[in-house]
């Protein structure tokens, strides 16, 4: 996926921010004040770390290459996902689905409130 539709799609959702807290190299994607994922735009090749259900987290790192155990992050619920190409877009875009779906769960029901539509279960 290039770099361009990834930011896009990262803002589709609604009430999203992009910020840059760590310095200019990594821009962190907030839903309503909750981190969705964050993406290192200038490391070679790029990568994003995207919260995960534990188990599926597992699953992924074990099928693909380009998933890792989240840099600086909980390994338990985030992947680093490397940006190299080897993987489709569509998957990309699943992950992308299914992080937002983890935050918005967790939310208190009032923060919650308009974003049900995002919750999604574990893609197969």
């Amino acid at each position: 996926m290039d770099l361009e539709h990834l930011r896009d799609h990262l803002l589709q959702y609604p009430d999203v921010t992009e910020e840059t807290p760590f310095g200019p190299d990594v821009v962190v994607y907030k839903i309503r004040g909750k981190m969705i994922g964050l993406v290192a735009y200038e490391e070679v090749p790029p990568t994003m770390n995207l919260k995960c259900d534990p188990d599926w987290a597992l699953q992924l790192r074990d099928a693909y290459d380009a998933v890792r155990p989240g840099y600086h992050m909980s390994k338990k619920h985030w992947n680093t996902v490397v940006l190299d190409f080897s993987l489709e877009d569509t998957f990309i875009r699943e992950m992308i689905d299914h992080s937002v779906s983890c935050v918005v769960k967790k939310m208190p029901k009032k923060d919650r409130a308009g974003l049900e539509v995002l919750i999604k279960e574990i893609p197969e």
